[in-house]
């Protein structure tokens, strides 16, 4: 395993896998920094590559690709947790790579997150693997009386999964989903939910970003709110969670762990190895952006502190946005609270992530009440 003699400084050749609008913002902080950046993408174009030094098109699992990102780079790290992780350890024989290969793997997997969750003492709710039909009525019998499926691997943004009333909806949504492995999850009634974004430096230090209050839609993140309007005693136990959870995969790099409230307590329910969607409102709202941490911490240099400067409401731009007849860029670009966020994207179809905007001021609950007015001006897209 390639490990860094000493902190990469700009000038360096950063490396990521991806060429998504994640790998986009981390070259868009790296190249602000000083550094150069290298993307490995297997699409000819997209939104990391317009915006980086160098674009390797080669699939994720291409020996000859990857050994030139590694000959590239001083560095290397992830934008999505499904790369393989053989191709990180592969890289990782030649470069620093960060996060490891076995964290990216454990986010890979529901069933191996969930694992990692119970032998952590991590807190999270009552779950079960099927592999068959035959498993779904007593599988459903342990959960209370609504229950989630979700295929354990490749699910995200609400893919993969369903809520389910009965064991013959969960056998129609596990024969749906192609009969494959899956996990059953107990329904939680949560109060709301909440993420946490951290940055673990390689001498162990961490930092952790204010917490998010997050809204989802038809399983995609909508708006996320910050601070948070939860009390100071769920805070502090989500931020403690979050130190809990990276420590314990001695992670190194931004880790993103997403929770649901209930009272004044907190189960965790999937982890992100990487900057995440909830996090984007770091760019306009805090001192050092969850892409800037991402930068500084794959370069072996030191987490810094990280301070709120204003509160701030995050609305994901999907699609279905911007092929409504009367949206305009230009009415959100008039808006002085308003900062966009462009991915470069060639084409808008619905429930592609296309932009985000946060809208910044003095007041969270005014700029909640601005968001909401504005998305009511889009009747049927935010419903």
């Amino acid at each position: 395993m390639k490990a860094l003699q000493q902190p990469l400084l700009p000038g360096a050749t950063l490396g990521v896998l991806g060429g998504g609008q994640l790998g986009r913002m981390f070259s868009q902080a790296a190249t602000r920094m000083g550094y150069r950046v290298a993307v490995l993408d297997p699409a000819e174009s997209g939104p990391a590559a317009e915006v980086s030094t160098h674009h390797l098109c080669y699939a994720y699992d291409d020996e000859a690709g990857l050994t030139k990102l590694a000959e590239l780079c001083d560095a290397v790290t992830t934008e999505f947790e499904n790369v393989p992780a053989q191709s990180l350890r592969f890289l990782q024989q030649h470069v620093p790579v960060s996060p490891a290969p076995d964290a990216v793997e454990i986010a890979q997997s529901r069933i191996r997150e969930k694992t990692f969750f119970v032998q952590n003492n991590i807190p999270t709710n009552h779950h079960c693997l099927v592999s068959s039909s035959a498993q779904i009525d007593d599988a459903f019998s342990q959960m209370s009386g609504k229950a989630v499926i979700k295929t354990t691997t490749l699910g995200y943004d609400g893919k993969g999964q369903q809520v389910c009333n009965s064991a013959d909806e969960m056998r129609t949504a596990f024969e749906s989903f192609g009969s494959v492995e899956c996990l059953v999850e107990d329904f939680v009634h949560f109060d709301l939910e909440v993420s946490v974004i951290i940055a673990r430096d390689t001498n162990g230090q961490t930092q952790v970003f204010p917490v998010a209050e997050n809204q989802h839609r038809n399983g995609i993140l909508d708006i996320s709110i910050v601070p948070a309007r939860v009390s100071s005693t769920v805070c502090a136990t989500a931020e403690k969670i979050a130190r809990q959870v990276a420590d314990s995969l001695d992670y190194v790099g931004v880790l993103a762990i997403e929770m649901f409230v209930v009272g004044d307590d907190i189960l965790v329910n999937e982890i992100a190895p990487r900057p995440h969607n909830s996090g984007h409102y770091t760019i306009d709202a805090t001192d050092h952006s969850q892409f800037d941490m991402q930068v500084r911490m794959m370069c072996g240099l030191p987490s810094l502190p990280v301070q709120q400067t204003t509160p701030v409401v995050m609305l994901n731009v999907l699609g279905d946005l911007i092929l409504s007849d009367h949206f305009s860029w230009q009415a959100l670009m008039e808006n002085p609270q308003v900062h966009i966020h462009e991915y470069g994207k060639a084409a808008a179809r619905a429930g592609r992530k296309m932009a985000h905007v946060n809208f910044t001021g003095s007041d969270a609950d005014q700029l909640l009440t601005a968001v909401n007015q504005y998305k009511a001006q889009f009747p049927g897209v935010f419903s």
